[in-house]
């Protein structure tokens, strides 16, 4: 009786420990959905308000690419929110405060990031995460409980990352303006500039991204060792990387030329029905529309480049900001489970990082719009081939980051982009009022999710001593 009682008790125990956990990650969830609904307008906003993509297509195309990045590439952000911003020593003595803390991150992140969605301010969720970290931490245990010198890092990139993104992008642009839409002859500049665009594009998930896609497709797999085994081939990783991405360069670049060639062939045939029913009427009613008819085919090859763009942000997005909503999630699993507090042999398991993939897919398709439509529309106007920059700048800050595990904005990384793309396009088309309504959202995230996570902790702690 005395044994039966005894596995009773555990069946009771372990269920409420499942109960709990399964709070937990539905919590998780609701964060990763908030972060999706107001981020997706960091992947897919330039596209569609360029309208290369429509808002249907964005979703689906930004949802499976958010989930694998965040799936693929989520590690390393994740890992250093969830024991690099607080002092371990601090916390080592009581884990089940840190515990109570990460919870009271959860909620206050999920608060503020529904509130800035609903008014469609793109604001940054790394800012939230780090100030929920570090208002519950002085609350919990004083201010020498948050590593102030790993908070100084990641605030440094903070404001270093919309000026690098804006940097490059206004780079690009330049490079794109005047060698192909600013010349005479702007498909035949094209034409020769195919190849280079389709490279440095490539390039940037090919040598960031790449290495971990096939680490973990054909390493972990086995598939490489098999091929050894069967074959002798000794395949270095490197070598297939390259091999990966000449081939896709190769291939975009042909299927490029294709399309162009069509377009010019349109474009001739064009000149020659306006020739015709020119005729008689003089040259000057022949010269006027020029340019546009001469720009949009450009704008539309410009604007395949951009899907492809707007897909390497999605993908670097999901394996960056993934971490923001499953840090706290990961770190409670792991003091669940072995009951102390996360040590160097932490890592965030594979099911953490599928939940917030799946989580930033549910909230990109209920509630992404708002946002969209600010990142896309009211910062200036956007064509493809402004868009194509400011994406393939944001993607190369954002995929570097985190390549070094640094939890960098990728709001702040587009916003720069887009205004980088507008100074160099017409620096008084740029609207100040909407930069100037984000500025102030990036500004009051801190102290609001610091303020939020350190009321719902000392409410949490009261509850649990009465």
């Amino acid at each position: 009786m005395p044994v039966l009682c005894q596995k009773i008790s555990m069946l009771d125990t372990s269920g409420v420990v499942f109960l709990q956990l399964g709070a937990m990650a539905a919590l998780a969830l609701y964060v990763a959905a908030n972060l999706g609904a107001n981020d997706v307008a960091n992947s897919m906003g330039t596209s569609v308000g360029s309208k290369a993509l429509t808002l249907r297509q964005a979703i689906i195309v930004a949802g499976i690419l958010e989930f694998s990045g965040a799936v693929l590439f989520g590690q390393g952000v994740s890992e250093t929110l969830a024991t690099g911003v607080v002092n371990a020593e601090v916390f080592a003595a009581k884990p089940q405060v840190f515990l109570i803390g990460m919870v009271s991150v959860l909620i206050a992140c999920g608060i503020w990031l529904q509130i800035a969605t609903s008014r469609g301010l793109p604001v940054s969720s790394s800012h939230a995460v780090v100030g929920a970290i570090a208002g519950f931490s002085c609350v919990a245990a004083g201010i020498n409980a948050v590593d102030w010198r790993t908070i100084g890092t990641i605030s440094l990139t903070w404001v270093a990352t919309p000026v690098a993104s804006g940097a490059l992008a206004a780079l690009f642009y330049s490079v794109v303006k005047y060698s192909i839409l600013d010349r005479p002859d702007p498909l035949s500049q094209m034409r020769e500039w195919i190849p280079w665009l389709s490279a440095a594009m490539l390039s940037v998930f090919g040598v960031i991204v790449l290495p971990s896609v096939v680490n973990v497709a054909l390493v972990q797999t086995g598939a490489i060792a098999a091929a050894h085994d069967r074959f002798g081939w000794n395949l270095p990783i490197h070598d297939i990387v390259i091999g990966i991405g000449a081939i896709a360069a190769i291939g975009l670049t042909l299927n490029s030329w294709k399309k162009l060639e069509s377009v010019e062939k349109e474009e001739e045939r064009r000149k020659k029905e306006e020739g015709r029913g020119d005729k008689g009427f003089g040259a000057s009613t022949n010269s006027s529309p020029t340019p546009t008819l001469r720009h949009s085919p450009i704008e539309q090859q410009m604007a395949r480049f951009q899907v492809l763009s707007a897909c390497f942000v999605a993908f670097s997005h999901g394996s960056n900001d993934v971490g923001n909503a499953v840090a706290p999630l990961a770190a409670i699993a792991y003091i669940r489970r072995t009951g102390s507090f996360p040590s160097e042999d932490f890592s965030v398991p594979l099911w953490i990082l599928v939940l917030g993939g799946a989580g930033i897919v549910i909230g990109l398709t209920l509630w992404g719009k708002n946002v969209i439509a600010t990142v896309g529309e009211k910062i200036i106007e956007l064509q493809p081939s402004g868009g194509f920059c400011a994406e393939l700048a944001t993607a190369t800050t954002v995929l570097l980051a985190s390549r070094l595990g640094l939890p960098v904005s990728t709001s702040h990384a587009l916003v720069g982009a887009v205004v980088g793309v507008g100074l160099i396009k017409a620096w008084k088309t740029v609207r100040l009022q909407t930069l100037l309504s984000i500025g102030s959202a990036w500004l009051v995230t801190i102290p609001i999710a610091a303020g939020l996570a350190a009321i719902i902790f000392s409410i949490a702690q009261s509850i649990g001593q009465f």
